[in-house]
């Protein structure tokens, strides 16, 4: 059959990267630019790395800007919004990516900060980026749809014991964010889902002080190795995609096979 859509004019696709200045963020916005995506991405404290993807993608001809913005304030979250809204127009993407361990340790002598900062980003600050989203892709609201994907991680159905039991915790929130907001916006033409990443080869182990964390951990992966940050935004450019079109409320595991 004929694409009945094949003369209509293409509307421009605009994603938000949270957190994409860095591992597996970056490796999306990348993904993305090649894809044919104008990009939004928020960086906390890589200012040049994030300047460098906004060059990338505008060396490609597509349009870019990076915002600094803390995932934890809403005030950032409100600024980053109204900057994008402003400087690129309506949202039709989000990878809800930025997140944060802390320091690893059993749960029993985990400090009230690392927690609390923890699920101040990790869940308070993804529901809202999420909420955002949503209020300026839903039809119901005058938008066109749109798709999102949350950064969840296997931590959320491992437990992370001994190590990250409340980043864990912040995970299972996400993957009961995109189950709940899947069912909840599907009528609006939003499509939710996340990607569950394993043991993957980014900063954040060194960040939580473990750096030799994957040497120690990688006979535990049934693949024999760890994966990359584009392994992982190969993944979430699926989800985003039309060719994952009848594909929402899915968790979909990046973790050879742990």
């Amino acid at each position: 059959m004929p694409n009945k859509s094949s003369d209509a004019p293409q509307r421009r696709r605009i994603l938000l990267v949270t957190g994409g200045s860095r591992g597996i963020g970056a490796a999306v916005c990348r993904q993305a630019i090649e894809a044919g995506y104008d990009i939004a991405l928020t960086w906390r404290s890589e200012q040049a790395a994030a300047e460098a993807i906004v060059a990338e993608a505008r060396a490609k001809g597509r349009r870019a800007i990076a915002v600094q913005a803390e995932m934890s304030r809403r005030e950032d979250i409100a600024r980053l919004y109204e900057t994008v809204d402003a400087k690129l127009g309506p949202l039709t993407h989000l990878v809800n990516n930025a997140g944060l361990i802390g320091p690893g340790s059993p749960l029993i002598e985990a400090s009230d900060d690392t927690i609390a900062h923890c699920i101040d980003v990790n869940v308070t600050g993804a529901i809202l980026v999420a909420r955002e989203a949503a209020r300026r892709m839903a039809k119901s609201r005058g938008g066109h749809g749109g798709a999102i994907v949350h950064l969840s991680s296997m931590a959320a159905t491992l437990g992370a014991p001994g190590e990250f039991v409340w980043y864990a915790a912040s995970k299972g929130a996400i993957d009961a964010l995109t189950i709940g907001m899947s069912k909840e916006m599907g009528k609006d033409g939003i499509r939710v889902n996340a990607v569950a990443p394993g043991l993957i080869d980014t900063e954040i182990h060194a960040s939580a002080g473990d750096p030799g964390r994957l040497d120690r951990m990688r006979g535990m992966i049934p693949v024999g190795r760890e994966g990359t940050a584009d392994e992982v935004a190969s993944a979430i450019l699926y989800l985003l995609s039309d060719d994952a079109a009848y594909v929402s409320g899915t968790i979909l595991r990046v973790s050879g096979g742990r």
